[in-house]
């Protein structure tokens, strides 16, 4: 009886998902778009993967989806801009969230801004102090980048939101918040050149706003320093 409840769940889900928008496909997961119970949403859908033994599989799989959720949902009550999680579905390891309409990645938006001379520096200091709580919460994003924040309109206004919780995980670890930084900081320089002191601003900015900054930054130079190594060496 449970499995052909479960069997069926799974039928629903695919029937309603291949009603929406993909919007992309990664290598965990697909990003659907369209309307859950009347409102605007995307859906992260964790599809199987053929190479794990099943049992495997469903296990990871499950963990992951549960840690995204629970990371989306500690930023929100801990006042951190992360979408409305609507309905987290366990069977078909999907996620329904909040679509941020209107919206254009922070990526979009340097690149625009730099194009037409404009100051960055407000923009790296609202997402400094927004990291900076995010790690006060011990969240780790697991994978910061440009693409992965996104500003409402109007996008001046720079209220940014935190999204792709896929690698997240909770931590209080300066280790793994040094780390959190310098995934970002290589993915921000490598797609902005000639950003480096945007991104001394973003640092100075998450050194000011966070009640714990000294050991994770001490612990970001560590690790640039290990970068450099495993460059030189090849």
């Amino acid at each position: 009886m449970e499995c052909q409840a479960e069997s069926d769940s799974r039928q629903r889900t695919r029937e309603y998902l291949a009603g929406l928008k993909l919007l992309k496909q990664g290598a965990e997961a697909r990003v659907y778009q369209g309307k859950f119970l009347g409102k605007a949403a995307v859906v992260k859908e964790r599809f199987p993967k053929t190479y794990r033994h099943p049992a495997l599989e469903e296990k990871l799989t499950h963990r992951r989806t549960a840690q995204e959720g629970r990371a989306i949902l500690r930023c929100r009550k801990a006042g951190i801009p992360a979408p409305v999680i609507y309905f987290v579905d366990y069977v078909t390891n999907c996620i329904y969230m909040e679509d941020i309409e209107g919206s254009v990645t922070v990526r979009d938006y340097i690149m625009t801004a730099q194009k037409n001379g404009r100051n960055l520096h407000d923009l790296a200091e609202k997402i400094g102090k927004i990291l900076a709580r995010m790690h006060d919460e011990d969240v780790i994003h697991g994978d910061l980048t440009t693409s992965n924040m996104l500003l409402r309109p109007p996008h001046q206004d720079l209220d940014l939101v935190l999204i792709d919780f896929g690698l997240s995980f909770i931590s209080a670890l300066p280790e793994d918040k040094g780390v959190d930084l310098y995934v970002l900081e290589k993915a921000f320089l490598s797609t902005h050149p000639n950003t480096e002191e945007i991104f001394s601003a973003l640092l100075k900015s998450y050194s000011a706003s966070s009640k714990k900054s000294s050991p994770v930054i001490k612990k970001l130079d560590e690790v640039r320093l290990r970068g450099r190594k495993r460059s030189m060496i090849g």
